[in-house]
């Protein structure tokens, strides 16, 4: 199993150039399963999780070409697609749960593996099941798998969800495209994610409004067609760096981003002390001191995404003063945090709190991530050690993070890949 070697007490100088959100791109990819044809996605970085995704479609019945040197990839999809998505696959990622709305349209039958991926927390998908229900879809889980069947055409409806669910929007969304009449989606995520996936859809011929509000207006359409789409940038990942910057009292340039994504998350790092300036196509942030506490409570967007409290916990670990981080989101995701404790962290959890005390330095120690964002949390933590921190089951960093190594050493890391 690869592990990473990170050298603590670099300060990070220079530019990185942000590629395709994951977040995106995988709904996309299970998108493109409502059209048969040929279609071309841009932006598409070299990560696990799209090959995992890659994987799955060609064993519903698709060819898939990735040029990772152009971030080009192709998904040829048949008239006549296959309807079960296996354990071994989905268990890898959770965002396979992504072809049941799809596949619930184009066959009339889906059969979907309960999801597997990050381990932080329950993430039920009840409120999937209820929408497709009310959508006309008789669904039940037997032997571990989700099965949606529906006798004929899906049928609008209006739908409320109880919490908005970024998944449950995006199968909703999915499958109301080709449905009968018009579906009305209330309380509805409002990510950028769920804004690129209504675009894509939108080229391929369907009728939706109310994208980036709380309220999505589907007026289904009687087939689709294959189209060509380039994923927006990652905001996650540019987050990541922004806190990095921040963290090792760096200089970091971030190009092909999108900073009013990140509105929240670059206040809280002006509050730490950051100097964060927009240029064209991104932003630069540089901290020439010790970064200020500050606390952070996570919320569906646009209020402080889940994925970056890592690194806002990260932070807080090194900072002047002390801060409460609440979650919100995902009550597993506190789990990391006895990694951090492990480099030397003060933090105290009470359910969805943490309380944490700065300190100036962090000690090395082995550690092992999470999850996706766990793991980019642990390297930025690391940087901050007095020594040499060894880093395991980075498979993890490796699902959302293209040549996170590599890119880090551009930027004066000493980091090995073990």
């Amino acid at each position: 199993m690869e592990r990473f070697e990170v050298t603590g007490g670099a300060r990070l100088v220079g530019e990185v150039e942000v590629h395709g959100a994951k977040n995106s791109i995988l709904k996309l990819m299970a998108a493109a399963l409502l059209a048969p044809g040929r279609h071309c996605l841009g932006n598409v970085p070299a990560i696990a999780d799209v090959s995992i995704m890659a994987e799955l479609l060609i064993r519903l019945g698709c060819q898939v070409s990735h040029e990772e040197s152009s971030l080009t990839l192709t998904i040829d999809v048949p008239e006549k697609l296959e309807h079960r998505a296996d354990y071994d696959l989905v268990r890898k990622m959770r965002a396979s749960i992504n072809v049941l709305g799809p596949l619930l349209s184009r066959t009339g039958r889906a059969e979907v593996a309960l999801p597997g991926g990050d381990a932080i927390g329950s993430r039920g998908l009840d409120f999937h099941i209820n929408g497709l229900e009310a959508l006309g879809a008789d669904v039940k889980n037997e032997h571990g798998y989700i099965i949606a069947t529906s006798s004929g055409k899906l049928r609008g409806t209006t739908i409320e969800l109880e919490f908005p669910s970024v998944g449950a929007t995006e199968n909703l969304l999915t499958a109301a495209v080709l449905a009968r009449g018009e579906t009305i989606i209330d309380n509805a995520a409002r990510e950028p994610d769920i804004v690129d996936l209504g675009l894509y859809l939108q080229k391929m011929g369907a009728q939706i409004s109310g994208l980036g509000s709380s309220t999505i207006t589907v007026t289904g359409v009687d087939e689709l067609h294959p189209t060509d789409h380039e994923a927006l940038p990652d905001r996650i990942v540019t987050g990541t760096w922004a806190f990095a910057a921040a963290m090792t009292q760096g200089d970091i340039t971030i190009h092909n981003a999108n900073p009013d994504h990140l509105e929240i998350p670059l206040d809280k790092l002006v509050l730490a002390g950051a100097v964060v300036t927009t240029i064209p196509g991104g932003f630069r942030v540089r901290m020439d001191h010790r970064p200020k506490a500050i606390d952070a409570v996570t919320l569906p967007y646009p209020g402080f995404p889940t994925d970056l409290q890592p690194m806002i916990v990260a932070l807080n670990s090194i900072a002047h003063g002390s801060a409460l981080v609440t979650e919100n989101v995902f009550e597993g995701r506190f789990m990391f945090i006895n990694e951090l404790v492990r480099l030397g962290a003060d933090i105290t959890t009470d359910g969805h709190h943490a309380f944490i005390k700065g300190r100036e330095l962090l000690s090395s120690a082995p550690v092992a991530a999470t999850d996706i964002r766990a793991g980019a949390a642990l390297v930025l933590a690391a940087l901050v050690c007095d020594g040499v921190t060894v880093i395991e089951d980075i498979f993890h960093i490796d699902r959302g993070y293209p040549q996170f190594d590599e890119q880090l050493r551009a930027l004066g890391a000493q980091i090995k890949r073990l």
